[in-house]
């Protein structure tokens, strides 16, 4: 198993910036992928970052050139870096990891609580 918890969720102004993390723990070394998401009031849960093993990235359209996604080497701690926040960054953003279930052979996805991103005036 692998456990999740964010952090670093809050009230920006636009324009502002926020960093979140999530930290794993549990079977970290099982690990293919992580990701972010978001879920705005409404709407369906989105991919906006995602690192894989060799720490290849890719992002959504709308945020990049705004939003940075890195990890540590040991998949402990991954990081969305947003810049630029824009109201419609408004939601609660999920961090996710892709493991690899030894016993099962099978991939799992795996979700943190998440944690609410604010932008407002």
């Amino acid at each position: 198993q692998v456990q999740l918890v964010e952090s670093g969720g809050g009230l920006v102004q636009p324009g502002g910036s926020l960093r979140l993390s999530c930290a794993a723990s549990g079977s970290i070394s099982n690990i293919n992928a992580m990701g972010w998401y978001r879920q705005a009031p409404g709407k369906q849960r989105e991919l906006v970052a995602h690192i894989t093993r060799d720490s290849s990235t890719n992002y959504a359209d709308s945020v990049k050139g705004r939003f940075t996604i890195s990890r540590d080497n040991a998949w402990n701690t991954m990081y969305l870096q947003m810049n630029g926040l824009k109201p419609e960054d408004t939601a609660v953003y999920y961090c996710n990891a892709d493991v690899w279930l030894t016993t099962l052979q099978v991939p799992y996805d795996y979700w943190g609580q998440g944690t609410q991103v604010t932008v407002s005036s």
